[in-house]
């Protein structure tokens, strides 16, 4: 991938809709405490970035772009981070609505589901232990390449 300075460097950037960009900015910031990289215009969009390397860009409502509605599920995003326990309760103080505490699961994570000031869900997400697939059901189909290897 060629570097540009203008968008984020990650391979996956989901674009979310938000009826005010300026305060769902300020509180994704505040709240999950994602970093604000770039401004586009006062209200039009901005990007942020999520942990050493995902991003996201907040957008505003026009055309056929709108915000997520009540009772209405279209995306969770999954965010993984070093201590969900310490997520969950920045997010909890700041006042968001918590949909599920931190809850262990089999496939080796803890994770917790929070939903934002435009009716997005976030799900954040720490391995607690290391599973197989086939170990609660699953099949390998083609293994995660790590690092390193």
């Amino acid at each position: 991938m060629k570097p540009n300075r203008s968008v984020p460097p990650a391979t996956v950037v989901p674009v979310l809709i938000y009826p005010d960009v300026p305060a769902a900015v300020a509180w994704l910031t505040a709240t999950f405490g994602f970093v604000e990289r770039t401004r586009i215009g006062k209200s039009h969009r901005a990007q942020l970035s999520i942990g050493e390397d995902g991003a996201m860009i907040v957008a505003d409502v026009r055309a056929e772009q709108r915000p997520a509605g009540d009772g209405v599920v279209t995306h969770v995003i999954r965010v993984r981070v070093a201590d969900v326990d310490a997520q969950h309760e920045r997010a909890r103080a700041q006042g968001a609505k918590v949909l599920e505490a931190p809850t262990d699961r089999e496939y080796g994570e803890r994770d917790c589901t929070i939903e934002d000031l435009g009716g997005h869900r976030w799900q954040f997400a720490e391995t607690v232990r290391d599973v197989a697939p086939e170990d609660f059901g699953c099949e390998t189909v083609a293994p995660w390449p790590h690092p390193g290897t």
